[in-house]
């Protein structure tokens, strides 16, 4: 059973970037499908950015942004450090929120379809950023 941690969280200034780490510890992450989801104050828990398992074929999956991010959010892994990297460009305040990074080993990312919340098996206990001047 794989145990995630979150870090990289803070506060940042709009436009600022910020990068946040989700490290596995009780294996590695290559057989797994990621998901990154944040919770806004107030609002329930949502997807919005998946990727196949390292070790998947190349034509099985893909890689999911929602709209929101795409084109200022990249994901990449580190394989040998069973760690994943979420790399946050030209933030802005509608980013503000609890990231979550989330893990299963059977969840197939399409690259087409927004993760949902009960498709994870485990979960980071979360990382708070803060978008504001």
């Amino acid at each position: 059973q794989v145990q995630l941690v979150e870090s990289g969280g803070g506060l940042v200034q709009p436009g600022g970037s910020l990068t946040l780490s989700c490290a596995a510890s009780g294996g590695t992450l290559d057989s797994y499908a990621i998901g990154w989801f944040r919770q806004a104050a107030g609002k329930e828990r949502e997807g919005f950015l998946c990727t196949k398992p390292s070790d998947a074929l190349p034509h099985y999956g893909g890689t999911y942004y929602a709209d929101s991010v795409k084109g200022r959010f990249t994901i990449s892994r580190d394989n040998a450090k069973s760690t994943v990297t979420l790399q946050m460009n030209n933030l802005k305040p509608e980013d503000t929120g609890i990231y979550y990074c989330a893990a299963d080993l059977i969840y197939y990312c399409s690259g087409d379809q927004r993760p949902k919340t009960p498709e994870f098996e485990y979960w980071g206990q979360g990382t708070r950023v803060t978008v504001s001047s």
